[in-house]
């Protein structure tokens, strides 16, 4: 795309979300998708603010710098005093190889608090991943967990840096346990605890989620399989939260499992239901775009059947206007699952 065509297709997406971004400002929420490249008109670019960051990452091609001057610009039109940062991830091996100088440096790796709902969460726009440390996309399911956190337990799984515990804590849950394999993301986590003062009703757990999902599920975790002795663990006692959240990868192996949300939902899905309280909620996602909603709610359906958890309701948490979908089939799809 030419600066000039990219200019155009950035003001009109600022346009098209002007009653968005009021409807933030009033949450207090500081961070949103600018530009959603793949369903607006420039594939392989997204635009994101964090705070007073903008985010420019392309996934095809690299863009020249007369297309991040051009970006500058309809930024000081719409959203002045941002400072921009670029990411090209178009290539293999980008995290390592996509070097950055000067002022773009020291921006880039500067860690910034920003607000979501009032919640403050930490984020870097460059670090060992690709991530900012907060899932823009998701904003949506963890608004949905904060009006009804107030007074319950939550299970976070695949936490990342905490977003869904750190926001369900402020809304007033009274117990939290994050639980992810990443020790560098759960410090994050607590970070984001420490600065919202909710330390004392989170936990995070660093552990593989298959053994800890599997005894808090009550379903146990050998220590041996085929004669072969497993990583260790943390040792953990049976409990049923009143909320659990199931954000998994696409794909993912370990020496305790397998998660493939095109062919095996149902390992993750299993345990998740066994951890729910009676009458709790279980949020699920997905975020494989070639998955069929429909098919996907069916699987789910017939898991919780056949388990003895039957789904009462199934709700869809959809994605804000920042990330829209010509079809209404975002690639990340989110089930509350009413048990």
């Amino acid at each position: 795309m030419t600066p000039a065509d990219v200019e155009e297709t950035l003001r009109r997406a600022m346009t098209c979300r002007a009653s968005l971004l009021d409807r933030l400002a009033a949450e207090r929420t500081d961070c949103c998708r600018l530009l959603h490249g793949s369903q607006e008109g420039a594939p392989g670019l997204t635009l994101d603010r964090y705070g007073d960051l903008a985010l420019l990452q392309s996934f095809r091609d690299s863009v020249s710098d007369a297309v991040r001057a051009a970006v500058g610009r309809v930024l000081n039109e719409f959203v002045p005093g941002l400072d921009l940062v670029y990411n090209d991830r178009s290539a293999a091996g980008s995290r390592v190889r996509n070097r950055l100088e000067g002022a773009e440096r020291i921006a880039s790796t500067t860690s910034r608090v920003v607000s979501e709902h009032g919640v403050r969460f930490h984020i870097r726009a460059r670090h060992r991943g690709h991530d900012p440390w907060l899932f823009l996309d998701l904003r949506t399911a963890r608004r949905a967990v904060m009006h009804e956190a107030a007074g319950a337990s939550l299970l976070n799984l695949f936490a990342y840096t905490c977003g869904v515990g750190v926001a369900a804590a402020v809304a007033g849950a009274r117990r939290v346990v994050n639980v992810d394999f990443a020790a560098s993301s759960l410090s994050v986590g607590t970070a984001n605890a420490a600065s919202n003062g909710v330390t004392a009703r989170t936990t995070e757990l660093t552990s593989d989620v298959f053994p800890a999902l599997r005894q808090l599920a009550g379903l146990g975790q050998q220590t041996v399989v085929r004669g072969r002795r497993l990583p260790p663990f943390p040792r953990l006692k049976p409990e049923r939260f009143d909320l659990v959240f199931l954000d998994p990868p696409p794909l993912a192996k370990s020496r305790f499992g397998v998660v493939d949300l095109v062919h095996d939902y149902q390992s993750l899905l299993r345990p998740a239901l066994a951890a729910v309280g009676d009458g709790g909620v279980l949020y699920c996602t997905n975020n494989v775009a070639r998955v069929d909603e429909p098919d996907w709610h069916d699987l789910l359906h017939r898991c919780a059947n056949k388990h003895g958890r039957p789904i009462r309701a199934l709700d869809v948490v959809r994605p804000d206007e920042d990330f829209p979908s010509a079809d209404d089939q975002p690639p990340l799809k989110v089930a509350r699952l009413q048990l």
